[in-house]
């Protein structure tokens, strides 16, 4: 049964999540996080997409976006980004798996203080888990864009 289309408010951002195959990396080297970054930048020209903050983790990815086209602009874009990335890891690597564990997460953001606090917790993330010391050492997230 196919599930129901999603419900995306093209006024709202949403804070939005993909996450690996049983834990497994999604970007094994810097070369892999490009081409991620790359294929972003396209969906966010196709679709019109506002992107508000970033973050590459190791088997998970976070985007605070912003869809004025509506629901279907984000998830055809979300379609072509995790599809695309996936089919070119897989050949990348060899692989003939999952790349990503379910389809992705969108959390809508629904006031100034929420989206400040959600784009502040996706520029922290890899501070939390101690990958690096402060945000502006990890080079594969917004935050330089963002503090200038």
């Amino acid at each position: 049964m196919a599930r129901p289309p999603r419900v995306i408010d093209p006024d709202l951002v949403y804070h939005v999540t993909s996450r690996g195959n049983n834990g497994r990396a999604h970007y094994v080297d810097d070369v892999d996080r490009r081409i991620f970054l790359s294929m972003l930048e396209r969906a966010v020209t196709r679709y019109d997409w506002l992107v508000r903050a970033y973050c590459l983790m190791t088997n998970h990815f976070h985007l605070v976006v912003q869809a004025p086209l509506g629901g279907p602009a984000l998830s055809k874009g979300m379609q072509e980004l995790n599809g695309g990335y996936s089919r070119t890891f897989n050949g990348r690597h060899d692989r003939r798996d999952h790349l990503r564990r379910n389809r992705f997460h969108a959390e809508p953001i629904e006031s100034e203080s929420h989206l400040l606090e959600s784009c502040r917790y996706v520029v922290l993330n890899p501070v939390r888990p101690g990958i690096c010391a402060t945000t502006d050492t990890w080079p594969w997230s917004s935050y330089h864009a963002t503090a200038g």
